[in-house]
């Protein structure tokens, strides 16, 4: 039963809000701008609202499947985002259960992500999961999710390339999950989350090779700068 929310993140995680967001404007993302159906082509091509709700809609299919995994297949109260409804429908497990838990939540992590990235509607095609990534942090380690925010803030106001804040970002998303168990001390006692440590190492990796065309594009000079107007499509 607990395999079920892996699927269901894979399943929320594949809706393609930013084809939705460009097929209401009579346009397809696809063949505009980077190509891409992410939150950034989408305010690139369709402008602030749109690419507002994309992201918010994106982060969302990441955040919402975590919290349910995290709430409902847990063996204590100590979850990073405790919700009394959602923990009220499920008993908590036995404490040698606390792997399970673990792997539980970033297997439902790492499918939200790999849902959008990898949409079945699209033909396994789709964005480079920057925001649904960013929700599903938030649910598994919402304290390090506003340090990876300021560096990627920072890194993009400093190059004016969102991708290279995406690219930093996703690199320092490792060191900020050892980070948090170095800093309660989990390493002396072997309690730290190995699975969460795993979990942002691939995650990382994919995020960077998601982005391998904005690195071309970044080493040819062509890269798109933010806070340059963009025609729209008409």
């Amino acid at each position: 039963m607990h395999w079920l929310f892996p699927l269901a993140a894979f399943l929320v995680g594949s809706i393609p809000f930013g084809l939705f967001a460009g097929k209401i404007r009579g346009v397809d993302i696809r063949e505009h701008g980077s190509g891409n159906i992410g939150a950034t082509n989408v305010f690139r091509t369709l402008g602030k609202g749109p690419g507002i709700a994309c992201l918010l809609l994106d982060t969302l299919k990441g955040l919402v499947p975590v919290l349910l995994a995290i709430n409902l297949v847990r063996v204590d109260a100590a979850v990073a985002i405790p919700i009394a409804p959602l923990m009220n429908l499920a008993p908590p497990l036995p404490e040698d259960h606390r792997l399970t838990t673990q792997i539980v939540a970033v297997a439902t992590a790492m499918a939200a992500i790999l849902g959008h990235n990898f949409s079945p509607w699209l033909g396994f095609k789709g964005g480079k999961g920057i925001a649904t990534s960013a929700g599903v942090l938030i649910g598994l380690m919402p304290v390090g999710v506003l340090v990876l925010v300021a560096i990627w803030i920072v890194t993009t106001l400093v190059t004016r390339y969102v991708s290279v804040g995406s690219v930093v970002a996703a690199v320092a998303l490792p060191l900020v999950a050892l980070y948090g168990s170095w800093r309660h001390d989990k390493f002396a006692d072997g309690t730290w989350n190995k699975p969460l440590f795993v979990f942002a190492l691939v995650a990382a990796a994919l995020a960077v090779w998601k982005h391998r065309s904005n690195l071309k594009r970044l080493l040819s000079g062509s890269e798109n700068r933010i806070f340059r107007g963009k025609k729209r499509p008409t």
